[in-house]
Parts: C-alpha cells; structure tokens; sequence
C-alpha cells in the first residue's frame, strides 16, 4: 500500500515516480486513483470539479476530510468503540438501544447514532455520523460507520454485494439438529401483525446459515451468517423451524430467563474501503447474554 497520512482536511500521498515523471500527469493520476487505489469514480468526479485533487510537490493531496455536520444531535452515552480509524468506526451497540431516532412522535431516547455524534464532538471532529447497516433494537452486537464519502461509497457497495460478514450468536429453544446448515426460506410481512415478518412464498429471499454450537437441557445455543439483511431475518426462520430466541416473546419465546432476543453479533468482518486489507472484529457476549449461559448450565433449567 502507498504509504500515506492525513494532514487536516486532506489526506497525503506519495505515488513515486510512475505518476511525478508521467509525460501527463493529470491522466496518470486519474487513472492511479481509480484503477489502483479503487476511488469511487463518483468521489473522483466531485474532488475535480471541487479542486479536491492537488499537487505539493511531489505529494499528492486529496480532499477526502472535509468539515461535515453530524446530521444528528449529539448525545454523550457510555460508547464501545471497538474499531476505529480516519475512514471506518465500529462500535458495540447494547440491547435496547435503536441505532437512530424512528420518528415516531415523542421519542425522547438517545439512539446509537446520537451517541457517534457525541464521539466524534468530543474527539473534536466534524463528521457526518453514516451507519452503514443496522441490528435490531433488542440485538446487540457491533455496527459499521463510514466517515467520509470515500468509505461510505465502498462500504455501501460492499453491503449491496454482501461482501461484509456478520456473525451471530443465538440461544433458543429446543435441540437443533446438527445437520441444519442452511436456512433458505423467503420473508415476506405479517397481514395481521404490523410488526411482524413470517416465511411466505411471496417475500424477499432470505438465506441464513446455522452451525450449532452447544445443546443445553431445552436449549441450543447456534451460531449464525447472513447472506441476506431482511428484518428479523434470523428471528422468522429460527422461530418456523420450530426454535424461537429465548427472549423474543414476539416470535414465540419465553423470557422467563432473559427479558430480550437472545441475539449478538459477536463478530463483523469487513474490507476496509482505503486500504483493501480485511478487517475482523470481535465483540464479546455482553453480561446478560453470559448469565443467560450459566442460567442454561444449571441443573435445574
């Protein structure tokens, strides 16, 4: 990788001498940009017509930090940030907490997104808070966040080309079979329910793949990937299998031992929009999801 640094505004690169001894540099420099280092060819446009692109010598500059309104109000919360760099953030997002306002008259609880923007004050940085995918509200588990147009633009492709890997843990009820791997049933909305999806032969494809992890006396505890994004993907198809999430009294679970959707996103796996390296974080089970485990473990349950 070219070797770089943010000054500011811009970010600093050093090509070499392929582009600084060009016969046209301007020509070498678009297509280095777009066919070496991968720029959105929408951003390259923007930075050209915008001045965004200069040369400082024999470094070249691009525009790719400039000052942004948050878009939201920033509201201080305990933040786990568990990724972070000039392009990508990625934080834990806890149960019960929605990752930006719904609009729905007199809400008044600070959101995940009010909680980036108060990240980014405190660090003194005005970006524009962008999620890149969403969990449900009672899911915890780790969220994407572009902070410029240059990472939004890749991660967005990437999400439409499910080329970023989430990963999930579940606890629900009964023994799942062994030899469940993949769960290919399409979803479509509830008629009765507004809040509610099933499988239906005339929703959207929805594939969810299943590999167990550990049965317990009347549980299974199974670990999850989404090849789609549907709502409550993973909750529709566990649940008309016949093995809803302890906690999701929506689909048919008991919350006797958790008062939520037994679901975390314990793992994200992403190609990291400047770089191309691959990036894989981890977010731990949070403690209700471990004491659910050691409710499951005891003799009694």
């Amino acid at each position: 990788m070219t070797a770089w640094r943010r000054r500011g505004e811009w970010l600093e690169l050093t090509p070499g001498k392929a582009l600084t001894g060009a016969a046209d540099r301007n020509e070498a420099t678009a297509r280095w940009l777009l066919e070496t280092l991968g720029m959105p060819e929408k951003l390259f446009r923007q930075l050209q017509a915008n001045r965004g692109i200069e040369w400082r010598g024999d470094r070249l500059r691009l525009a790719l930090f400039p000052v942004s309104t948050a878009g939201i109000e920033p509201v201080w919360q305990d933040l786990g940030v568990l990724y972070e760099d000039d392009f990508c953030l990625v934080v834990h997002k806890p149960a019960g907490m929605n990752i930006h306002p719904d609009g729905r008259k007199g809400e008044s609880e600070p959101t995940l997104d009010h909680a980036v923007a108060a990240h980014y004050e405190m660090q003194g940085a005005e970006i524009a808070v962008r999620h890149i995918h969403r969990l449900d509200q009672y899911t915890s588990g780790p969220v994407l966040y572009a902070k410029n147009d240059w990472a939004q633009l890749k991660l967005d492709e990437d999400m439409r080309h499910k080329r970023i890997a989430r990963s999930y843990a579940a606890f629900v009820h009964g023994a799942v079979p062994a030899d469940l791997h993949v769960i290919d049933l399409p979803i479509g909305k509830d008629r009765h329910h507004k809040q509610r999806r099933r499988v239906s032969p005339t929703g959207q494809h929805a594939v969810t793949r299943v590999r167990l992890g550990r049965a317990y006396r009347n549980a299974s505890l199974v670990h999850l990937e989404l090849e789609t994004g549907r709502t409550h993907q993973i909750r529709v198809h566990l649940s008309h299998l016949g093995h809803p999430l302890l906690g999701d009294a929506l689909y048919g679970g008991s919350t006797a031992l958790i008062g939520r959707q037994a679901l975390h996103g314990e793992r994200l796996a992403f190609t990291h929009p400047f770089t191309g390296e691959r990036i894989e974080v981890a977010d731990p089970w949070p403690s209700d999801i471990r004491q659910l485990e050691q409710k499951l473990l005891s003799p009694t349950i």
